[in-house]
């Protein structure tokens, strides 16, 4: 911040906040949530100064010009910032705060925490090589549209000119790199390539600039393209003969989960109750199998006596499941059609929640499912690229991986893992009325801290909830083979926490990771093998889908049993969204809250 914001800001709060506030007179005091509101709004506005390409993610676009270099000093900026910041809170009394400035405040707490503790603990600059990447934040400025192509342009060449520098103090940070995130790193980058090779060139003959304009663009871009390069090449040469595990450690782990989930569950909690999951799940999957057992495999007792050719019902459960699931999953969409089955599944589950009433969907919020760009390759499959609070009326994208290039083993494991049947419970997670349908009432909030500092268990936990939500009220017909594969579905969702949390904390090795995952959780290897992947490049954000899930679902029970028959389940579905993404526990107070209002 600016040590003159913060001068003024700071007398404001301790005028205003401390013991003499009896001695104003009442039309010259402030109240403490008028306060904090101010405090928010140059808060935030010193973020984007901060954190520029961040700023552009959620669509406030003043500061796209800037590449901030990620250096000593950089560093030394952020934890001024988050000193000066806590500050600042400290001189607020909370008590005297409406609910919902509550929990603006504990979420600007913890964002601040977790900066100062990733900096001067974690320290992932300096083993994982993938933060530094800027292909992304390059390529939204030439595939959004919230302001003129020649604007975006001239941003883009403005921007470009520290692209140099960035990786070359990138270079400098890396000491002792995972091999995991160090091949990442190199994927990712040379990936981005095409961003200012093939993206960018489209978006000069679309513009068709003067002819100097055009030439100094290119230069640049090309200066740009060699340092990603020259990066790209320095990992591939970097001697490193004692590389970092790749797994993050009891201690980190447990810091790092309080931070980002915000869970009124520690780790080890959430870890106990997935694996308790597990065993109910498995339960409930067997008993749906055995009666599917007779439809999808020969028993001795269909065939005429003599004949040879049948199947024996395994005994054990975790057999006899697998046994099924394999069999449903040979029906799927082929190679070529898996995007195309997507954009058409989306219009029937819009009309679907509109015949069920159960949450309104804007119509004019465009979704755009589009193949997942090169940048963005190597952790997930399917996900969903956002607008920001600032940029309400952008498209949201649906990224589709693509098959292109895999062999067809590779290829036909992946198909049957997204199967007809959870393939439509894979578009109800990731587009409606999941992630692309919170994201969207997200931007409504009034609140930008909860819209800014998404919690990740909150957004990923409502996306899982949908997923029940909707089988629930009949989507599937209630077809036995539906709800099978949601709960093997959801078994992943409940494998996800359990991967992540053996892997970095009870160094489960791959062997027995791809055991739970194949024989445990119903994966295909194909998608075992991503996952393993996925587990090995990133920490703790897998545990977010068990976590957020298990607390919307439970308060949701817990309001059905308060209200009795006064309970609407769209009228719950929009007033917890309507909180933004904050962590589930403080949505709850504050749902509860309400309730209380309105019985006085």
């Amino acid at each position: 911040m600016k040590k003159i914001v913060i001068a003024a800001t700071t007398c404001l709060l301790m005028a205003s906040c401390g013991n003499n506030q009896t001695n104003a007179k009442p039309e010259t005091m402030q109240s403490d949530d008028s306060l904090f509101d101010a405090f928010k709004q140059n808060f935030v506005e010193d973020l984007w100064k901060m954190y520029p390409s961040w700023a552009a993610s959620q669509g406030y676009h003043k500061y796209d010009s800037v590449l901030v270099v990620p250096n000593d000093e950089s560093s030394a900026k952020e934890l001024a910032f988050c000193k000066e910041t806590s500050s600042l809170l400290k001189a607020l009394d909370i008590a005297k705060l409406s609910d919902k400035n509550k929990t603006d405040y504990y979420m600007i707490e913890n964002q601040i925490n977790s900066t100062e503790w990733s900096i001067n603990t974690q320290k992932a600059n300096e083993w994982n090589p993938s933060v530094f990447n800027i292909c992304g934040e390059f390529a939204e400025m030439l595939n959004n549209n919230y302001d003129t192509l020649p604007v975006r342009l001239h941003n883009f060449y403005l921007k470009m000119k520290n692209i140099p520098a960035y990786y070359e103090a990138a270079k400098k940070q890396i000491k002792n790199p995972t091999v995991e995130h160090t091949q990442l790193a190199i994927d990712q980058n040379l990936g981005g390539l095409s961003v200012f090779e093939t993206d960018l060139e489209d978006a000069l003959k679309k513009d068709n600039p003067k002819k100097e304009i055009a030439d100094a663009i290119r230069a640049r871009a090309k200066e740009a393209v060699a340092a990603i390069k020259d990066y790209a090449d320095f990992l591939k040469k970097l001697k490193n003969e004692t590389p970092r595990s790749f797994r993050l450690g009891k201690e980190l782990y447990a810091k790092k989960f309080e931070f980002d989930i915000q869970s009124g569950y520690t780790a080890d909690e959430i870890y106990k109750k997935a694996i308790q999951h597990k065993a109910e799940l498995h339960k409930q999957m067997f008993i749906l199998a055995d009666k599917l057992f007779a439809k999808y495999i020969t028993e001795p007792e269909k065939l005429t006596v003599g004949k040879k050719g049948f199947t024996p019902k395994p005994k054990d459960s975790l057999a006899l499941i697998k046994m099924v699931i394999d069999k449903i999953s040979l029906k799927h969409v082929a190679a070529d059609s898996f995007q195309i089955a997507i954009e058409h599944q989306i219009p029937l589950l819009v009309d679907f929640i509109k015949q069920k009433d159960l949450i309104y969907i804007d119509p004019s919020k465009p979704l755009v499912v589009r193949k997942e760009p090169a940048y963005m390759a190597g952790v997930a499959g399917a996900s969903i690229s956002a607008p920001g609070p600032y940029d309400k009326n952008g498209n949201t994208y649906y990224n589709v991986g693509s098959l292109s290039g895999w062999d067809k083993e590779k290829a036909e494991s992946y198909l049957r893992e997204y199967n007809h049947y959870i393939l439509q419970i894979l578009n109800i997670h990731e587009a409606i009325p999941g992630h692309y349908t919170q994201l969207v009432y997200a931007n409504q909030s009034p609140s930008i801290i909860k819209s800014i500092f998404g919690n990740g268990a909150m957004i990923e936990g409502w996306a899982v909830y949908t997923e029940r939500m909707m089988l629930e009220n009949g989507y599937g017909n209630n077809e036995p083979e539906m709800w099978l594969m949601y709960y093997k579905w959801n078994l992943r969702t409940t494998c996800n926490t359990i991967l992540d949390y053996g892997v970095h904390v009870n160094n489960l090795s791959k062997e027995d990771a791809l055991n739970l995952l194949i024989n445990e959780a119903f994966q295909q290897k194909a998608e075992a093998e991503g996952k393993w992947k996925r587990v090995s490049v990133t920490q703790v954000q897998l545990c977010s889908y068990f976590t957020g899930y298990t607390e919307i679902y439970d308060f949701r029970e817990e309001l059905k049993k308060k209200m009795g028959d006064k309970f609407n389940l769209k009228q719950f579905h929009e007033k917890f969204l309507s909180y933004g993404s904050a962590p589930v526990k403080y949505i709850k107070m504050l749902m509860l809250a309400d309730l209380d209002k309105e019985k006085k």
